[in-house]
């Protein structure tokens, strides 16, 4: 029997502890074997729920890195600016890697990272999951076995939830560029590198326009306060009062009533209308206890450095002066709150993107037209469906559907099949092209070259880029 692979996890933020989910679940697939995590109380659970030793429980990746090699991998989850100094001396070490999208916030250390992958000969797995889903993966064969035919345009719109926009980009670790990256980056790598992918050809021109419109101090209402709990003068009609977000859970409770999932709509419904009753009951029933005391996403983000007391009253306590609980018009950011992204490909193929974070749901949309055929496709949280239109016998078909996902498992099942092509990688001998980094470089490219145009609003000629930037 094989022996699982052997993992250091830096950085047991969300998305590290997503990764150390897998393991749990696959202990003879993946086993982490030592974890560097700043924050006290994420090091410890993490260590606890792998059975990790004192000794290899670490503050900074620079302690852990600093030993000889110990281990099989290395996976990277530390914010978008700390990406590259852990990844070039994890791959000087001899470490293969499964880096946390996207590779690096600068274009200058993404192309780092990419010569020293090279130049090490390890492999190094960027965590691109959406190529990994079930609903993607439809696309994409879809498109290769020919039934589109010669794919003319795909028009792709990447439609963040209000609430969680406000959270990530208005409130929090990627609202202001200085301090992470641009929105383009940060958010839509994901997006670039599915119509790269799909396409099969590299982009030659790059065009963009959008601006920070609504979350502005110039938007704030008269008489608000810097934090929503103050007494904000409109708390109730406001999509962005915290306590809504982060106590109420008002918008996980439309997600799931937007979905078809009956018996999950009748228990949210009693978070949001019998509060007493579902107090009482969450006493007998674990599944309403979690959902009585919300502790996942975005609530997690936190208790950072609070007491794991989940109760109304001590999430309003913390409110009061946590960065998430700030008005969204008095906030520091300056990223984007929407932008459009034309791209012309050598194929002659055409593709735009539109990103904004006004959408009332969670998920991607998509359209792709091709000369015998369309694909609608709709990537929501409260559910997924692709439809294919063929314009010779005006017939549609359902070529893909899931419901609302209720498992937790993240991006449509893709962070877990992403972990099983990664594994497979290191344990076989042909290696998964979806796991080279020069072909992963190109999303990031793109995204950089996109803001150039937006920021100049100038055309960017790609070839021009690529022999400029590398």
């Amino acid at each position: 029997m094989k022996k699982p692979i052997s993992a250091i996890l830096i950085g047991a933020g969300f998305r590290g502890v997503t990764y150390g989910g897998y393991a749990l679940e696959n202990p003879e697939k993946l086993n982490f074997i030592a974890v560097a995590e700043p924050f006290q109380r994420r090091r410890e659970q993490f260590a606890m729920d792998h059975n990790i030793s004192s000794e290899n429980m670490y503050i900074s990746w620079k302690e852990v890195l600093s030993r000889e090699k110990f281990a099989d991998i290395v996976v990277i989850c530390t914010p978008d600016q700390m990406h590259i100094e852990p990844t070039l001396m994890a791959l000087e070490k001899g470490y293969d890697i499964l880096l946390e999208k996207p590779m690096a916030h600068t274009l200058e250390d993404c192309i780092k990272i990419v010569r020293k992958v090279e130049e090490t000969g390890r492999i190094l797995g960027v965590c691109h999951v959406l190529r990994y889903t079930d609903f993607f993966q439809t696309i994409f064969h879809t498109i290769k076995s020919g039934r589109l035919g010669e794919v003319i345009n795909f028009s792709h719109r990447e439609n963040i939830g209000y609430y969680h926009f406000a959270h990530s980009y208005v409130r929090g670790n990627w609202a202001n560029r200085d301090k992470s990256s641009p929105m383009i980056l940060a958010k839509c790598c994901h997006d670039l590198d599915l119509l790269y992918w799909f396409m099969g050809s590299l982009p030659k021109e790059i065009s963009s326009t959008g601006d920070l419109m609504h979350f502005t101090k110039d938007n704030a209402p008269e008489g608000a306060p810097k934090y929503c709990i103050e007494g904000c003068p409109i708390e109730d009609t406001c999509l962005y009062y915290a306590p809504r977000i982060y106590i109420d859970i008002e918008p996980i409770i439309q997600i799931v009533n937007k979905s078809n999932r009956g018996f999950y709509k009748f228990i949210v419904n009693l978070r949001k209308n019998h509060l007493k009753l579902l107090t009482f009951l969450s006493k007998f029933i674990s599944l309403l206890k979690r959902l009585r005391y919300w502790r996942d996403w975005p609530v997690n983000y936190l208790y950072e450095n609070e007491p794991e007391d989940y109760s109304d009253e001590a999430k309003r306590r913390i409110l009061k002066t946590n960065p998430y609980g700030r008005c969204v018009y008095q906030a520091d950011n300056n990223v984007v709150d929407h932008q459009l992204v034309n791209i012309k490909f050598e194929n002659g193929s055409t593709a735009n993107l539109c990103v904004h974070g006004f959408s009332p749901y969670e998920g991607r949309t998509l359209r792709i037209d091709g000369q015998k055929g369309t694909l609608i496709g709709e990537f929501m949280a409260y559910g997924e469906k692709l439809t294919f239109l063929d314009p010779l016998n005006g017939k549609e078909e359902i070529i893909y559907e899931k419901e609302l996902d209720v498992s937790g498992a993240q991006h449509g099942g893709g962070d877990y099949q992403l972990l099983d092509a990664f594994i497979e990688d290191l344990t076989t001998e042909s290696k998964n092209p979806l796991t080279n980094a020069r072909e992963v470089l190109e999303s990031h490219i793109m995204a950089f070259a996109a803001d150039k145009a937006r920021v100049s609003n100038k055309v960017i000629d790609m070839e021009r880029f690529r022999e400029k930037n590398i």
